[in-house]
């Protein structure tokens, strides 16, 4: 059976920072693209992801404007696991992340439908 875990989200004030990882098990992680989700509250998962990590070997990232230069996307194959640094957090980032298996597009990334995290929430607030 294939699994997504995602770990690390909480509560944390604005400007601060919190990493976010995901463990995949039971598929070829190497071999995937991966990215992060989220879910605004009281709002549909956005179809376009926050941000995409592609396998090694094809060295690409993706980075939704509004997180570039606050969010770092990172993989180790080694241990199955991505992992979204996030700083400089804002109230607007508080959603709940999916990670998934995705697709790193030339202007975006979105899932490729194939696996899916259970999601971690994320509230940024005072």
């Amino acid at each position: 059976q294939s699994h997504l875990v995602e770990s690390g989200g909480g509560l944390v004030q604005p400007g601060g920072s919190l990493r976010l990882s995901c463990t995949a098990s039971g598929f070829q992680f190497v071999a995937y693209d991966m990215g992060w989700f989220r879910q605004a509250p009281g709002k549909e998962r956005e179809g376009e992801g926050v941000s995409c990590i592609g396998t090694t070997s094809s060295g690409r990232t993706y980075y939704e404007d509004s997180v570039k230069g606050r969010f770092t996307n990172t993989r180790d194959d080694a241990k199955s696991t991505v992992y979204l640094q996030m700083n400089s957090l804002k109230p607007d980032d508080t959603a709940v992340y999916y990670c998934a298996t995705a697709l790193v597009l030339h202007n975006q990334c979105v899932p490729d439908g194939k696996y899916w995290g259970q999601g971690t929430q994320v509230t940024v607030s005072s």
